[in-house]
C-alpha cells in the first residue's frame, strides 16, 4: 500500500483521505489488507525483504489507524509458495482476487461513470473485489456502488465471514 521513506508518508496521507472516507460512510466490509510497502516482487525478494517491506507497512498503518492487518495481497499477484509459507509466518493468510480494474493509475482518474459500470458489471457470487485505494474516483463511487450491488440481491461479508 506504501512506498518508504518520504513516500511512505505522503502515500499513507493519501490514502487517510480514502480510509478516513471509509470510516465516515461506515463502510465496514473493506478491509485494508497488506500490499507490502514498496510493492515488491515477493518471488524474487528474500525472506528478510519481505518481512522489512510487510512489517513496515503493518507498523505504520498500525501506529496511524490502529488497524492490524492479518490478509495480504501480493502485488501484481505475483506469489510462489515460499513467500505464501514465509508470509504465513508472519501472521498473514494470502488473499487473492475476482475482479479488479485499472484505478490504480493515477492518469486515469476522473472516470467514475467508467468505474460504476466496471464494478456493477462485473459483480458475482463470491466475488473477492479489489479497488485501490489510491483511487479518488473510487472512493467517490464506492457508496453509489455499494447500494446498487445489494439492491441487485447481494450481500457484503467480510473475509473472515466468507464461506470457505
Amino acid at each position: 500500500m506504501e512506498q518508504k521513506s518520504i513516500h511512505n508518508n505522503r502515500k499513507i496521507k493519501d490514502k487517510n483521505v480514502v480510509i478516513s472516507r471509509v470510516a465516515e460512510k461506515k463502510w465496514y466490509i473493506a478491509i485494508t489488507g497488506n500490499h507490502t510497502a514498496d510493492h515488491i516482487c515477493m518471488p524474487e525478494s528474500t525472506n528478510e525483504q519481505i518481512k522489512e517491506d510487510v512489517m513496515e507497512l503493518h507498523t505504520a498503518l498500525y501506529n496511524k489507524f490502529g488497524y492490524e492487518m492479518k490478509y495480504i495481497r501480493p502485488p501484481k499477484g505475483e506469489y510462489s509458495e515460499r513467500t505464501v509459507a514465509y508470509t504465513n509466518t508472519l501472521g498473514y493468510t494470502t488473499v487473492m482476487w475476482s475482479f479488479a480494474y485499472d484505478d490504480w493509475e493515477e492518469s486515469k482518474q476522473g472516470r467514475e461513470d467508467y468505474g460504476k459500470k466496471k464494478i456493477i458489471d462485473n459483480v458475482h457470487n463470491g466475488e473477492v473485489m479489489l479497488l485501490h485505494s489510491t483511487s479518488k474516483d473510487n472512493a467517490n463511487i464506492l457508496d453509489y456502488c455499494i447500494k446498487e450491488i445489494k439492491n441487485m440481491g447481494y450481500e457484503f461479508k467480510t473475509l473472515d465471514e466468507f464461506e470457505k
